[in-house]
């Protein structure tokens, strides 16, 4: 049989990840059907809250492995990218454990998969998620602003057919071994987020696809602008802090990606973030 490896990370959300992979149990069968080992890799990274110990009882088809609790996403997925399960599959299938799944997702996203190899458009496939609270689209593919707005993506709606995008978010991604082969895998050097970005990039500059494919695959709430350094109802002081930090725009990451993505012109590009905000606080109007 061939494989398809389901790989995770997660923080003390148990709840949120238990609901998760009960959406994702029951495709296990579907995938049966088809000559296809469903397996997963969950990569609890040091919780609290007894989501190791939950998952294992619940569904013990999962592997869970153990982290130092200090990986956050895109270190998390790295790890999990190297687990022995993972390096065999025939497919990765990178998931968010915050994501409440369509039933038959997998069987459509590897239909779309194999109808663009058969079309000798290779690459990987990225599944769109609505909000549960306002229907709308939440994550999926990107294209960019435009050619002067190089690092500033926008999602893209799914239709009835596959779409080309310039870029993805990270939580469903189907990822087949050829592509992984000549990518490679996540960056570690990326702190959480942006390792999505940087290897949706990777991928296009290689001349390989990345694919949303027809339709929703499944439910996940956008991260709310409240409380995070877009928040312009917290003080300037307290959004600095929060853009450097690691859920943020930390820089090293942001380093990283400009000056792999970005052309000559990548230090505009790193510094107009960071002076955009310092702008603001010039710019507040005097108490």
């Amino acid at each position: 049989m061939r494989s398809l490896c389901v790989l995770m990370s997660c923080f003390n959300r148990r709840d949120k990840t238990l609901a998760c992979l009960d959406t994702l149990a029951p495709e296990r069968l579907a995938l049966q059907t088809r000559g296809i080992d469903l397996q997963a890799v969950l990569l609890d990274d040091g919780s609290t809250d007894g989501t190791a110990q939950a998952v294992a009882a619940a569904h013990p088809w999962v592997c869970v492995v153990r982290g130092p609790g200090q990986l956050y996403w895109c270190r998390g997925m790295h790890e999990a990218q190297q687990h022995p399960l993972a390096r065999a599959a025939d497919w990765q299938l990178w998931l968010n454990d915050d994501v409440l799944l369509e039933p038959g997702f997998l069987p459509r996203l590897l239909d779309c998969e194999q109808a663009l190899r058969q079309q000798g458009q290779l690459g990987l496939v990225v599944g769109a998620t609505r909000d549960a609270r306002t229907g709308q689209l939440s994550y999926g593919g990107e294209r960019r602003l435009s050619r002067w707005r190089r690092s500033r993506f926008t999602l893209v709606a799914p239709s009835d057919q596959p779409l080309l995008c310039d870029s993805m978010n990270g939580n469903i991604v189907l990822l087949p071994r050829e592509v992984r082969e000549q990518v490679g895998d996540l960056d570690p050097a990326f702190e959480h987020a942006m390792g999505d970005t940087d290897y949706a990039l990777r991928t296009r500059a290689l001349g390989l696809g990345v694919w949303l494919a027809p339709g929703f695959m499944g439910w996940c709430s956008d991260n709310p602008r409240t409380g995070s350094y877009h928040d312009r109802s917290l003080p300037w002081e307290r959004r600095w802090q929060l853009m450097l930090s690691r859920k943020g725009l930390p820089w090293r990451s942001w380093l990283r990606l400009m000056r792999r993505h970005m052309g000559l012109a990548w230090p505009l590009f790193f510094v107009w973030p960071y002076l955009r905000l310092l702008l603001e606080r010039w710019r507040r109007p005097a108490p």
